[in-house]
């Protein structure tokens, strides 16, 4: 009897020594995985946070790029409306003249441009100033004064008509005709109180035509002398 009794007694030992190493194992593995799912859990936190710091990052530039292009919308926007203000003025302290078909005012891209009709300034094959052209050019200058801020470019065309012979010593072509033209404008502006710092003369003779040189309506357009106003710190050159 005593034997049967210790036999259960370390049966019952055994089974309960059993029982207790299974429970370890097990708590142990859920320790493992619980350790695993914080650090899983402590990557994700770091990663979002590395995440939000590049978008803050991202959100400051993007912020600052608004910031420019806003302060470039401003300025483009001040700079149309001086353009428009500058050509509202020309034109109004030349109106006369426009009405009268002497010259015509239009804006090009950033700049300001005063067409004048050669017939008005000059006589056939001659580049000196007619009286009635002085006139017209005095309202110019005056006009142009204000413009200190531009370079005033003065540009002679002719059309397709060569020189006449009786002329050509002193104009043996078109290129020298249009260009003593707009000399001779150049030094007029000047003498009426333009600053010559900001003046500059050229001459396209007959290859920058507006008008066909097929009809006298088309030369007679293409006879002409362009003022042009551009800013001082463009790289344009005077329209086409």
């Amino acid at each position: 009897m005593n034997r049967k009794i210790h036999i259960g007694l370390v049966i019952l030992a055994a089974a309960l020594g059993t029982s207790g190493c299974v429970s370890t194992g097990e708590h142990k593995k859920m320790q493992a995985l619980k350790n695993e799912e914080i650090a899983s859990l402590q990557q994700q936190k770091t990663s979002l946070e590395q995440e939000n710091s590049a978008l803050k990052e991202q959100n400051t530039a993007v912020q600052q790029q608004v910031g420019t292009l806003e302060q470039q919308k401003a300025a483009l926007l001040e700079s149309t409306q001086q353009r428009q203000k500058q050509y509202d003025a020309l034109v109004k302290g030349l109106s006369k003249e426009v009405e009268k078909g002497q010259l015509q005012v239009r804006q090009y891209q950033n700049m300001l441009q005063v067409d004048l009709a050669e017939q008005i300034f000059f006589d056939s094959g001659r580049a000196t100033l007619k009286a009635g052209g002085k006139e017209v050019l005095k309202k110019v200058g005056a006009a142009l004064k204000g413009y200190e801020n531009k370079v005033i470019r003065v540009v002679g065309h002719t059309d397709n008509v060569p020189v006449a012979k009786s002329l050509q010593d002193t104009f043996p072509t078109n290129w020298e005709l249009s260009t003593s033209r707009a000399t001779t404008v150049v030094r007029y502006l000047q003498e009426k109180g333009v600053s010559p710092a900001f003046l500059n003369a050229a001459g396209y003779s007959e290859y920058k035509p507006v008008e066909s040189n097929e009809t006298d309506e088309g030369k007679a357009k293409n006879r002409r002398i362009e003022i042009v106003l551009i800013p001082l710190d463009a790289e344009s050159v005077a329209p086409k």
